[in-house]
């Protein structure tokens, strides 16, 4: 059989492999279960030494629960930035700099000031983890199936597009509400100081609305980002292991796979920031003011303007992502967890591109 009408269009996808020559061969046998083992995560684990199977709901449950380590600790962690990084945004008046908008916020609120928003925003991403990780992993093995081996590995990148896409969507309805408090507390001095204060009183003001009005900007910022974040991890996890460690992934231990991990996350992460930062800084004054959009809150911002607090956003962004994939990798390590190599090209399509005899 020649390959199918996907494979073929392969060729033209920029973030496949080099054009080849297709001969044609037969068509691989599929396995006792009818299912081909899928390679598309980084670092490597023994088979033998997993704790469940790959793609059960006990793996999908754990990466979930890995997701919620990795955003809400780390989100929370990051507070003090996050909330000199939104009134950067909100009020460049005022705030004229990261260090302008520290010394200034200490002054009026005092250090504790500096928390402000905390308990949203652990809870907020906390859930979104739980979504942006849980489903990721499940969009990525059912676009896998979907596919099938030899195309999954040609449209790798795509996939892990794709997937990302898919789990932020449905990420970002359970942030909303808590992001919508978030920053509420954090660029409104004197509206409310905590959670418990903040959500009756936006309830009462603007009923349900006012904890998902942000929603269409926030997956405006956190798809794209997300799918930068994924994919391009995913990709220099294994450009890392081709060009760069010295040794074969399969002699690396545990804690030099998580070293990669956290580097090509900080890689990751750094992109993250540039391609949804606009977006970011829309949210931020959408949800600080009552009664706009997010066509005229771009529109009064500006080409400029939304580029304000980009310095401290790159900053944050790029080592909270590397930190939440060395925390969301620690937590399959521990669990033992499957963990696939980086993918390699199937026998079957090797065959076919005449690669091996």
């Amino acid at each position: 059989m020649y390959p199918t009408s996907l494979t073929q269009l392969a060729r033209a996808n920029p973030f496949s492999a080099p054009l080849f020559t297709l001969q044609k061969v037969e068509e691989p046998r599929q396995s006792v279960h009818g299912q081909r083992s899928r390679r598309l995560a980084a670092a490597a684990v023994a088979d033998e030494d997993v704790s469940c199977e790959f793609g059960s709901s006990k793996y999908y449950a754990l990466c979930g629960f890995g997701g919620i380590l990795s955003c809400g600790l780390t989100h929370t962690a990051v507070v003090p930035l996050d909330l000199v990084k939104c009134r950067l945004q909100v009020n460049p008046d005022k705030y004229k700099s990261i260090g302008n908008g520290f010394s200034v916020t200490v002054r009026e609120d005092g250090v504790r000031g500096l928390a402000k928003g905390w308990a949203p925003t652990f809870i907020g991403y906390s859930m979104q983890g739980l979504c942006k990780f849980g489903f990721y992993e499940v969009f990525k093995i059912l676009y896998s199936d979907l596919l099938g081996e030899e195309n999954t590995y040609l449209w790798r990148t795509s996939l892990y597009l794709a997937a990302s896409a898919s789990a932020e969507f449905f990420a970002d309805i359970a942030l909303a509400p808590m992001e919508a408090v978030k920053v509420r507390i954090q660029t409104q001095p004197g509206y409310a100081n905590t959670l418990r204060e903040c959500v009756p009183k936006m309830y009462g003001e603007e009923g349900l609305w006012a904890f998902y009005k942000g929603v269409v900007p926030l997956w405006m910022r956190q798809i794209p980002y997300t799918m930068m974040k994924f994919a391009c991890f995913e990709r220099t996890v294994e450009l890392l292991y081709k060009y760069v460690v010295p040794k074969p992934r399969s002699e690396c231990s545990k804690p030099e796979q998580l070293v990669v991990t956290f580097v090509a996350g900080y890689i990751a992460g750094v992109f993250c920031a540039i391609v949804s930062h606009p977006a970011d800084s829309v949210v931020s004054v959408l949800n600080k003011e009552k009664g706009s959009t997010a066509v005229q809150v771009l529109k009064r911002l500006g080409p400029k303007g939304v580029w304000k607090g980009l310095v401290a956003r790159i900053i944050m962004i790029g080592t909270l992502t590397a930190l939440q994939w060395f925390i969301y990798d620690s937590v399959k390590v521990y669990f033992r967890l499957p963990r696939p190599p980086p993918p390699e090209m199937p026998e079957s399509l090797k065959k076919k591109l005449g690669l091996t005899e």
